[in-house]
């Protein structure tokens, strides 16, 4: 038995490398990154505990409600309603939260309401006349608000799609978008049952700041006397794409019965601002009761900061079983920056 599970683990990972190296290959061939020349770069946060405790190798997987972020598809096999907040205590003191809810509609798919919202406490305005702050303070902070719709084609083939609004601020500047989001997972009949699964993500219009802060005043001829030195103008600022993100993966069952399941994934990310990459990682449950998860994020991409991966999962029915809390932790490596903790609290009813 033990043999057989190691074959699988083999097979599948051998097909994965086989045909996510070249497009690694390629990557490292490349001179720029592109790394820092989109707008609203949180939208590459990853979402979710359970996820981001297997490394990011979920959009395979994608069975709760952060699968709203990682594939909508995922949504469709999900036959209760759910409801899920997700807080992270992200890098330089920011505070990064998810809120998913999932309905199903008998016959009909099902559909996903999510937020997603990175924010930041108060800071002094400083200046170099007043280093110590002009008694004035500011902030920052971005949010996306997205509307799901998924749906199983077959008992096979799910396809799923997101609408969303996007929204960065700083101080009396701002910037909108809107995007799309769209997934899909196909089960096959291979090594018990893999999955494979593919998503786009933050397909949209650019993003361009604008408000107070960029007006100035200036004198239209400074060299004809008596003009006015109190003429209002805008400056200009440049547009940026939003951060596309193309990711396909797969994940299987090495041991499945009863009491116990242990499952194996794998993702391949073709992001628009940076080097391919791949994610890896492994769940193991004790009678959907409770989950170990490892992996590995960011493998092959050169100067990443994300790495080593883990978490924990645990299930509790409540009120004569008609209500299911789950709990879940995961903690991010990231290396020269700060740890991460995730933490999430999920509803079934």
């Amino acid at each position: 038995m033990i043999n057989r599970m190691i074959e699988k683990i083999s097979l599948v990972f051998a097909i994965c490398l086989t045909g996510l190296l070249p497009a690694v290959n390629e990557s490292a061939a490349q001179n720029v990154s592109k790394v820092g020349t989109t707008a609203a770069s949180f939208l590459e946060i990853p979402v979710g505990p359970a996820a981001i405790g297997m490394g990011g190798a979920f959009v395979s997987v994608a069975n709760d409600f952060t699968a709203l972020y990682w594939n909508a598809a995922g949504v469709a096999s999900i036959q209760e309603n759910q409801f899920g907040i997700s807080h992270t205590d992200w890098i330089a003191d920011t505070r990064f939260d998810f809120a998913g809810l999932i309905i199903p509609l008998s016959g009909f798919g099902t559909v996903g309401f999510s937020f997603t919202s990175l924010s930041m406490g108060d800071m002094k305005v400083r200046t170099v006349e007043q280093p110590e702050g002009t008694g004035e303070y500011f902030s920052a902070g971005d949010l996306a608000a997205g509307v799901s719709y998924a749906r199983s084609l077959t008992d096979r083939f799910a396809i799923g799609f997101t609408g969303k609004y996007i929204q960065e601020s700083i101080w009396h500047e701002s910037a909108s978008a809107f995007a799309i989001d769209a997934g899909t997972t196909f089960r096959t009949d291979l090594f018990g049952g893999m999955t494979i699964g593919a998503a786009l993500s933050n397909f949209g219009t650019s993003m361009k700041m604008s408000g107070r802060d960029a007006r100035q005043f200036i004198r239209v001829d400074p060299t004809k006397q008596g003009s006015n030195d109190q003429i209002p103008t805008d400056i200009e600022l440049d547009s940026w794409d939003l951060p596309l993100l193309f990711q396909i993966g797969v994940s299987t069952n090495i041991l499945k019965n009863e009491d116990y399941r242990w499952t194996v994934a794998m993702d391949a990310l073709h992001p628009s601002d940076n080097y391919e990459s791949i994610n890896v990682g492994t769940e193991f449950a004790f009678r959907d009761f409770i989950y170990f998860r490892g992996g590995y994020q960011s493998l092959f991409l050169d100067q990443g900061e994300a790495g080593l991966c883990f978490g924990v999962g645990m299930n509790s029915s409540m009120v004569n079983s008609s209500l299911l809390v789950k709990f879940d932790y995961a903690f991010q490596s990231m290396g020269r920056l700060e740890n991460v903790h995730v933490f999430s609290l999920g509803l079934n009813f």
